[in-house]
């Protein structure tokens, strides 16, 4: 694709970078075919190819109007575009771009303002957890759609006190220790299972994707400096073997700091290497496939019923790891089973897309659930690895549905 800068970017880091990817494009529109807005829509510029022309066109020097950024903003981020796409596109680093440029020349409406100011500020603040806690007591007297948002408290059990030669750091989450507990103690009991030693660290906050993804990239790069602060020591001393993350959409937002902060002198090697330790915990699974089983020998603890699994886009598509959880927990006897034709689809949560954009999320939230309803039709739960997924999911289905660490852990119990 042809592209003509206009002077206020030519030579800027973002232009330079979003040139770059434009010109990887060449319109042959396979990104449509798999992207959910546009199956549901059916409007080129509800498309990636038609995003990337808007995108383009902002950057040659036409004004964006009120319309450039709602095709932008339903925008689900999923990046199913680019998995599909041949010519390597970086979709999701160009509409970052996009949004941030279009944001800049058009005001958005006060109330879209505020709403956008609390999910950046609240979801990441130290309140969140006391607050969460405060709507977890009263949760039978909110509306349905805020009850939809706070998950009724459960328990999480406890956290192992043994040493291990072998250490791991866990990225915590903003949301998930006052939402779903029980994910991350899961995670360090079955770690702790199999010899590994998992560390968290006080001073960590916030990966930064919540605020960078609604624009605010000074406040997510701040977080995202604060994190490499309070973790260096542990990685300088070598210390930990990697940085865990059992929420895809963090893993993928970290994995992606060395790219965010690579023009930064003092950061930009400190945040390469934190990238390069960063590891899904479905990407531990291989290595501790022969111990799992070992322990898992009476088959009686793993369910025989099925469970249906739903992995979320930020895992296949930004993380490249699409099949390793079904087929390792598969060798360990669960029975997982995807939706047959429409695994790859995005199940609507997003981040804070479901809050934004709720019409399109519980449009695309019913067809998932209907999708892994055919392929089992009365599952012993529904099992994801991100919790905004598992969060956007129980809100449509009476069906539990858990991440895959919580029944490993159930089963090593």
């Amino acid at each position: 694709m042809q592209t003509h800068l206009a002077p206020q970017y030519r030579g800027t880091p973002e232009g330079q970078e979003a040139e770059a990817i434009l010109r990887k494009c060449v319109h042959c529109g396979f990104c449509t075919a798999t992207c959910p807005t546009y199956q549901e829509l059916g409007d080129e510029l509800d498309g990636p190819r038609g995003r990337i022309y808007l995108i383009k066109q902002v950057l040659e020097g036409q004004a964006p109007t009120r319309a450039t950024q709602q095709h932008l903003d339903r925008c689900l981020t999923c990046r199913n575009c680019e998995s599909t796409c041949p010519s390597g596109v970086q979709y999701g680093h160009l509409v970052d771009i996009g949004r941030k440029v279009v944001d800049a020349q058009v005001p958005r409406p006060l109330g879209e303002r505020l709403q956008r100011w609390a999910l950046k500020e609240g979801l990441t603040s130290p309140l969140f957890a006391p607050a969460m806690k405060l709507g977890q007591a009263v949760r039978t007297l909110l509306p349905a759609a805020i009850q939809a948002k706070v998950p009724p408290k459960g328990e999480h059990g406890a956290w192992p006190t043994r040493s291990h030669a072998r250490k791991v750091l866990l990225l915590q989450g903003c949301v998930q220790p006052a939402m779903l507990p029980n994910i991350n103690y899961a995670t360090a009991r079955v770690l702790d299972a199999v010899g590994i030693q998992t560390l968290v660290v006080a001073q960590s906050q916030c990966c930064g994707a919540v605020k960078y993804h609604l624009n605010d990239h000074d406040g997510g790069k701040a977080q995202m400096r604060a994190n490499i602060d309070a973790w260096w020591p542990l990685i300088e001393a070598g210390e930990v073997e990697a940085i865990v993350s059992n929420a895809s959409g963090c893993g993928a937002m970290l994995k992606d700091w060395g790219h965010v902060l690579r023009d930064e002198p003092d950061y930009a090697d400190k945040a390469a290497r934190t990238s390069a330790l960063a590891r899904d915990l479905s990407e531990l699974l291989p290595a501790l496939l022969p111990e799992l089983a070992d322990k898992l020998q009476d088959r009686a603890r793993v369910p025989a019923q099925p469970m249906a699994y739903h992995p979320p886009c930020t895992l296949q598509h930004a993380q490249k790891l699409k099949g390793v959880v079904e087929a390792q927990l598969s060798r360990l006897g669960f029975q997982l089973l995807t939706a047959r034709t429409e695994s790859h689809l995005c199940c609507g949560s997003a981040g804070t897309y479901s809050v934004l954009q709720p019409a399109m999320a519980k449009t695309l939230r019913d067809r998932k659930l209907q999708a892994l309803d055919e392929v089992a039709p009365q599952p012993a739960a529904i099992l994801s690895a991100n919790i905004g997924c598992i969060t956007h999911l129980q809100s449509g289905t009476p069906v539990p549905v858990r991440h895959w660490v919580e029944v490993l852990d159930e089963a090593l119990a």
